[in-house]
């Protein structure tokens, strides 16, 4: 009979306190698909705290009012010059402060970049993202960057580029050349972020996304989990990103992979489901953004990469490298989408996009592809 008491007190007072969070999350959250800038530390937290089901539940709902739910965009990520970056990221192999076993690699020719467009293509992308290991680029580097953008676009394929810290001026001329999205990831919370990296400030990392949007282009931007970060740190991280205005079009949510050689190689593992919960709740905060499920795939079986495109991620890299560290091979992926019924999203052409395409087919035929890049 104490017994039988004992579960029902405990029964009680778990149903309170569900009951609670709901109501939490219900009255700072009214209208599911409502995009918010002044997300409160409190509201995430009560996101992060719902019962995995519910949280799931909430977050699947949303992504059905706002996207296909059987649906993912496929993008392939490309290494356009790698190593030998001076900034300290303790996460990062390209860091020239660490030691890796990452070959330094110049910045490749525009040809070889192209070739590898055609071939993502070829497999299923509809976005070609091209990555430098650079604090910022430098204005020699700036014709070659650019004779990228528009060989890609002439491809068909949307165009990202991830650099480093952008100029005004600079992001204005990537817009120019037809640049679609520019990569730059905010990485952990304001609170956590100088225990990651010193050589930039958060707010440099704000003042490149706020250039970004000023051009015109689209911004791709999200973080990293498993730093060794708190898990308030992950919802300050989320509502960092949810209050930017407008918000992020896609939202990159990575997993650290750890690397022999940088400081952050034995910190623990994030668990599973907290990073499920990362992504329902991106999902939730951000209604309208694709919500990338991006590093550290490779070390996720079937069953949580399932979890994760039902918890409302619908976006991956695509392909056996994500610019230095695995990710699973594209037939593997191929192989996944069968059997969830998933199918790849198209690009939405507009005639604006048929234009801009048309004109990069020109400039390319009036181009010399087929240089040395310069250093």
């Amino acid at each position: 009979m104490t017994q039988q008491t004992s579960a029902v007190s405990e029964s009680s007072s778990n149903t309170n306190v569900n009951t609670a969070v709901n109501t939490q999350v219900n009255n700072t959250n009214q209208g599911s698909s409502e995009v918010r800038h002044n997300w409160q530390a409190d509201q995430v937290k009560a996101l992060f705290d719902m019962p995995f089901n519910d949280l799931m539940f909430k977050a699947q709902v949303i992504h059905r009012e706002n996207f296909n739910p059987n649906e993912v965009q496929v993008s392939t990520l490309l290494s356009i010059k790698t190593g030998a970056c001076p900034e300290d990221c303790k996460y990062c192999s390209q860091s020239a402060r660490y030691k890796t076993d990452i070959d330094k690699e110049r910045l490749m020719e525009v040809s070889k970049v192209l070739e590898a467009a055609q071939a993502a293509k070829d497999q299923g992308s509809t976005r070609f993202c091209m990555g430098a290991g650079w604090r910022n680029p430098k204005a020699r580097d700036m014709p070659s960057v650019v004779e990228m953008v528009k060989g890609v676009k002439a491809l068909g394929l949307e165009t990202c580029m991830t650099l480093g810290m952008l100029s005004a001026e600079q992001a204005d001329e990537l817009q120019g050349a037809g640049l679609d999205y520019y990569n730059h990831n905010l990485d952990t919370s304001p609170e956590h972020y100088n225990q990651i990296i010193t050589t930039r400030t958060f707010q440099d990392r704000l003042d490149t996304l706020s250039n970004v949007r000023s051009s015109g282009m689209k911004v791709c931007s999200g973080g990293i989990v498993g730093l060794g970060e708190e898990s308030k740190d992950r919802a300050s991280l989320l509502a960092q990103l949810a209050n930017l205005s407008p918000q992020p079009e896609s939202v990159p949510i990575n997993m650290l992979v750890k690397i022999e050689g940088t400081p952050l190689s034995d910190v623990a593992d994030l668990d599973h489901f907290e990073f499920v919960r990362c992504i329902a709740v991106a999902r939730i905060m951000m209604p309208k953004s694709h919500v990338r499920l991006s590093a550290g795939r490779d070390a996720m079986n079937e069953q949580m990469q399932a979890l994760c495109f039902l918890a409302g991620a619908n976006s991956i890299f695509y392909g056996c490298k994500l610019l230095t560290t695995g990710n699973p091979e594209a037939n593997k992926d191929m192989m996944l989408f069968n059997r969830l019924g998933i199918n790849t999203e198209t690009i939405a052409s507009s005639a604006a996009d048929e234009a801009k395409i048309t004109t990069a087919v020109v400039d390319q035929k009036n181009s010399d592809l087929f240089y040395n890049a310069v250093n």
